[in-house]
């Protein structure tokens, strides 16, 4: 539904206790949408370290996940290239490049003269005959679709990235309609300024004023009603929500009833907390306004056969070869423990089996690490054990042991 545009301005909870997946949940999500699909994530965290007000940075966040997608017309001549004369002459500079370029489709073909530039062009994308091109009347930019299948021969040498393409049909100057996705923020910032498109790249985009975002909207209001552009809702992923405080749900709430708002998706692991800037407890530190708003999905802790599955996905990408007995090992220790301490051990084991000169990861590997490597249970209890040891210790010590 969001990929088709048919569902905005609904907000989504991912809550559940750390190492449930939230967060790969989201990326599962940016994934699935694909690249039309605006999808911008952020932490809570970030909100407050950034040099602007905290409104201006949600605002941001908000409109790069919406995009427009705007359609335009443009003449291209497209065919299969026949032959390139390039004249060049004797020395360099002393007259400009000129030449000529013969292009076919299936019903016709045509000679066209070359001026310095076009040649440069082709030079650069490396255009021989045999190669299906396009050419953009506009802007004389070259794009090279592939080779022709009339001109594959078995003793061509050529890449595996090579493309093959039939020839064009039809008449070789055609009107081609052209889809460009953009983010609403990414047309704030060029408008915003002078030097608006290298402020896009550098990053420094500073504070938008609202005029500018005003006159944004009515314009891409416009080109809907004539059909030039469409509005496509995203999703915006902001990742430990509870770090916000209560000017910033203050906003969220207002801006989920705005007409251009993309669903929302926030994520915590906190249970029953204060809600950051008041003294009033909530449940996941959000306000009760807000989570009325908010369709709560819980994540449950991975079960020892979503474990095995995972690691071994894991060991796969990693390329590390282990045993079977190994990976059971692993498994349990993950499930006593915790996900991410059994993902930090296939690499530490693999180095133990390496240096051991032996391919496979065994169970006295995995063995070896675990008592090297402490997860937060045991490191906990060493704390407790040793904290006399350490420096400002803030663990209350009985009086009988102050006393020895």
């Amino acid at each position: 539904m969001i990929r088709e545009g048919q569902i905005a301005g609904r907000a989504v909870l991912l809550a559940g206790q750390p190492g449930t997946g939230k967060t790969a949940i989201a990326m599962g999500m940016a994934k699935a949408l694909g690249e039309e699909t605006p999808f911008a994530m952020m932490a809570g965290s970030e909100i407050f370290s950034m040099e602007m007000s905290k409104t201006e940075a949600l605002t941001q966040a908000f409109r790069k996940a919406i995009g427009v997608k705007i359609k335009e017309e443009t003449e291209i001549i497209e065919g299969e290239v026949v032959e390139i004369e390039i004249d060049r002459p004797a020395t360099s500079g002393a007259a400009p490049k000129m030449g000529k370029l013969t292009l076919k489709t299936t019903e016709m073909e045509t000679v066209y003269d070359l001026g310095q530039k076009m040649i440069e062009s082709l030079d650069k994308e490396k255009v021989s005959a045999g190669d299906v091109i396009t050419i953009d009347k506009a802007s004389g930019r070259i794009t090279k679709l592939g080779r022709s299948f009339a001109r594959s021969r078995d003793y061509d040498a050529m890449g595996a990235q090579t493309k093959f393409v039939q020839c064009p049909e039809g008449e070789l100057q055609k009107r081609k309609e052209v889809v460009h996705v953009v983010t609403l923020h990414e047309i704030d910032v060029i408008n915003s300024r002078s030097q608006g498109f290298l402020a896009l790249f550098a990053g420094d985009t500073g504070e938008i004023r609202p005029e500018v975002r005003e006159q944004i909207d009515m314009k891409v209001a416009e080109w809907r009603e004539e059909g030039k552009a469409d509005i496509v809702p995203g999703v915006l992923f902001i990742d430990e929500v509870h770090m916000l405080d209560i000017e910033c749900f203050s906003f969220l709430n207002r801006a989920l009833e705005n007409d251009m708002a993309p669903v929302l998706v926030v994520a915590t692991n906190r249970g029953i907390t204060k809600i950051r800037g008041t003294n009033y407890k909530s449940p996941h530190g959000i306000p009760i306004d807000l989570l009325d708003r908010l369709l709560i999905v819980t994540t449950q802790p991975y079960t020892e056969r979503e474990l095995r599955l995972i690691l071994d996905i894991r060991c796969e990408e990693e390329d590390v070869e282990m045993t079977e007995d190994a990976k059971d090992l692993l498994c349990k220790i993950g499930h006593e423990t915790s996900l991410r301490y059994s993902i930090h051990l296939i690499t530490a084991a693999a180095l133990v089996a390496h240096k051991r000169k032996s391919a496979e990861v065994e169970v006295e590997d995995i063995s070896k690490v675990y008592s090297m490597f402490l997860d937060v249970q045991r490191s906990t209890q060493f704390m407790v054990e040793y904290q006399d040891q350490f420096m400002f210790n803030e663990v209350p010590v009985d009086d009988d042991a102050m006393e020895v």
